[in-house]
């Protein structure tokens, strides 16, 4: 796993080390570096009057996803989920690096919901491994975390065999977080708990998350889930997207959450402060005291619900859309077009929809799609800006969004 360079995120992160030839650290150098380093670990605590603001701006964040998920129907709210799944497969493996066919994503998703799958659509193991990961952690929220869920979990992220991974089962040896400086340099963020200690930490975070937590708010206790599972990185690779996996379990395990809360598309449009924040909870110098990470995951779960909430009433939109222009006569070129413009959003085509644009998407010559937009605008479908070679159109959202 590698991380962007970054500064640290509010508590100071200890300074950088580096591994490569001719650079050996010390003994003194690796000791009192990392949390799980602490004699009192893993007893975290954290100042509850420093949560107030970011827990109940969380909370205001929820409340208003719900309220605008209940006009949905059951139909529209199968497709509002599968769009915010995909996305989390997405965004998840992209925080790593890794690549999912976005059309492969949306696939494997449609067919654990249920949905119609598009014939078309390329095959790619790891899309439905991801699929299955998100799906298990959603549907079987209320089954118990075991080493073996997490160990399926891994085997269906890494289908293939690989040289470099024990794949489906704990790390045989020690494992690193490092930025790749060089071919032969390396800074380390984070030497994660040795071999020997791995099995009972994992059984003791296993038996702090299936126990009973008592007063703890269910939004931190899934930032502690984040946390406490990718400083322990139990296997050799894989550990950010099960962390974040693990949280969107812990969120669906909270009564009072919504299926819609998803954290991996958030994370991925901060991945530098996201890791920053880690690199700064993982410090032995912040001690166990976790609040300025807790306030950081707090804020990223309101950003997360206004996500949700804005691809719920894009949904929205599109259906009112659909409802007013439903006696138009629409090709299926302008179908196409139209629905990838109300699945963008307002704003979501720089530039608005050009002739050449509207060509390339439908694949169809520049004199139909000049006839095919203007016919669109006449049906008010569409509104145009510009003259001659500079018009441009857009979906005149004012006129069904209020």
């Amino acid at each position: 796993m590698k991380r962007p360079l970054s500064p640290p995120h509010e508590a100071p992160a200890p300074k950088p080390l580096r591994l490569g030839p001719g650079i050996i650290p010390s003994p003194d150098q690796l000791r009192e570096r990392w949390i799980w380093q602490h004699p009192d670990w893993p007893r975290f605590t954290w100042n509850w009057e420093r949560l107030v603001e970011p827990l109940g701006d969380a909370r205001q964040a929820l409340g208003r996803l719900q309220m605008a998920g209940k006009v949905l129907d059951p139909a529209a709210t199968r497709a509002v989920l599968a769009e915010v799944l995909a996305l989390e497969g997405i965004s998840s493996s992209a925080i790593e690096g890794e690549r999912i066919n976005p059309a492969s994503m949306a696939a494997s998703v449609a067919h654990h919901l249920g949905l119609p799958v598009d014939a078309g659509a390329p095959i790619d193991r790891h899309a439905e491994g991801m699929a299955a990961i998100l799906w298990d952690a959603l549907r079987n929220h209320a089954s118990p975390l075991s080493a073996e869920r997490l160990c399926r979990w891994h085997r269906a992220l890494f289908p293939e065999s690989r040289p470099d991974i024990a794949v489906g089962m704990l790390r045989p040896g020690p494992v690193q977080v490092a930025t790749v400086v060089s071919e032969s340099e390396r800074i380390i963020h984070l030497m994660a708990v040795p071999r020997e200690r791995l099995e009972p930490e994992l059984d003791r975070f296993i038996a702090w998350f299936n126990g009973e937590q008592g007063a703890l708010d269910g939004l931190v206790r899934a930032g502690l889930t984040h946390l406490w599972f990718v400083t322990i990185h139990p296997f050799d690779d894989g550990n950010g997207r099960l962390a974040r996996a693990l949280t969107d379990l812990a969120l669906a395990q909270e009564r009072a959450s919504d299926p819609l809360v998803r954290m991996s598309n958030r994370i991925l449009g901060v991945r530098p402060d996201y890791y920053a924040a880690l690199s700064a909870a993982q410090s032995f110098q912040g001690g166990l005291e976790i609040t300025p990470w807790l306030r950081w995951f707090l804020q990223q779960v309101a950003e997360a619900c206004a996500q949700s909430e804005r691809t719920v009433r894009r949904t929205l939109a599109k259906g009112a859309f659909w409802a007013r222009h439903r006696e138009d006569q629409v090709n299926e070129r302008q179908r196409k077009a139209l629905n990838r413009m109300l699945d963008a959003g307002p704003g979501g085509f720089q530039g608005g929809m050009t002739t050449r644009k509207y060509a390339a998407l439908t694949r169809c010559s520049l004199v139909t799609a000049s006839r095919d937009l203007t016919s669109l605008a006449a049906m008010g479908c569409l509104a145009s800006t510009g003259g001659g070679r500079s018009t441009a159109y857009a979906i005149p959202w004012d006129a069904f969004t209020g």
